[in-house]
């Protein structure tokens, strides 16, 4: 069972991807980014009302502190993020993000001293292999690292992402996954709505930005990215279940994007960039097989 519900994690987050491309496509991201908090707060209003009601769940003063923390962590994570899937094809983007757990598993070995085995060194090597690969491949379509501040935007998405992850690790130990994820989006909704307005405030900036056009592709952001956490979140809580397997299968959904670039989009490059991704995905397999 939590197998079936890792892969439809994956393949929810595959559909995130696709749904944030589309929305944010010629189109104002600000406004579509503060959207996106808004959807995924109301979905999760239902776990804030019981943390305010019930005195089991109600979180003290220094826990919405630490969630504050990870709000501006995911959110910063998220802005640089958006811009970057605007700009770059996803047959970039998908595998640059997809090189997470390799930057995790690097973290976790400078900050709290872990020690790999091979597999994992295997890994980490196969990953930084694949992020220079995808870079090689940017660098020829107009995306190199000295000239494309959207190629660094995406890379600084991926290491502010992986520092979610590495302080996941201590948050979840202290509260409830569920009710982190949302107070967090109540805080990032706050947040961003600030940012936006005061963006949105500035003629230049409201030029760059340009017009705000609604897609029903908005919502789904939201909606696509809940339930796939709460799919994760279910299926780690199952008796038997493996982290290991479960976050690599997740990652996964790096195929789901790069499916749709490929026959939807019509992405160029893709015998190279199919290559960087079988290396990519050899990698999280060491990752796995590591962390067994």
């Amino acid at each position: 069972m939590w197998i079936l519900l890792a892969a439809a994690s994956a393949l929810l987050l595959g559909f995130y991807d696709i749904f944030k491309k589309l929305s944010v496509r010629n189109n104002n991201v600000p406004v579509v980014l503060w959207l996106n908090t808004l959807f995924g707060t109301l979905l999760l209003s239902p776990v804030i009302v019981q943390s305010l009601s019930s005195p089991h769940d109600f979180l003290p003063l220094i826990a919405h502190a630490h969630i504050l923390l990870k709000a501006v962590i995911v959110l910063g994570s998220w802005i640089l993020g958006y811009f970057a899937i605007k700009h770059l094809p996803l047959t970039i983007q998908g595998p640059i993000n997809a090189t997470r757990p390799v930057l995790v598993l690097i973290g976790a070995l400078i900050i709290f001293g872990e020690r790999l085995n091979i597999w994992q060194w295997a890994g980490v090597l196969l990953g930084i292999v694949s992020l220079y690969m995808i870079s090689r491949i940017g660098a020829g379509e107009g995306f190199s690292l000295r000239r494309s501040h959207w190629l660094w935007m995406s890379i600084g998405a991926t290491l502010l992402g992986a520092g979610s992850a590495l302080y996941d690790k201590y948050l979840i130990r202290l509260y409830s996954p569920l009710q982190v994820q949302a107070w967090y989006s109540l805080y990032q909704c706050i947040i961003m709505g600030i940012v936006t307005l005061v963006l949105l405030r500035t003629p230049v900036i409201r030029a760059k930005a340009g017009p705000f056009t609604w897609r029903w592709a908005i919502p789904c952001i939201a909606l696509f990215l809940t339930a796939a956490d709460m799919a994760y979140f279910y299926a780690l809580s199952l008796p038997g279940s493996m982290i290991a397997i479960v976050s690599m299968m997740r990652r996964g959904s790096v195929i789901v994007s790069f499916a749709y670039g490929v026959l939807a989009l019509h992405e160029h490059g893709i015998r190279t960039k199919l290559i960087d991704l079988g290396i990519l995905l050899l990698g999280l397999a060491c990752l796995t097989i590591g962390s067994l």
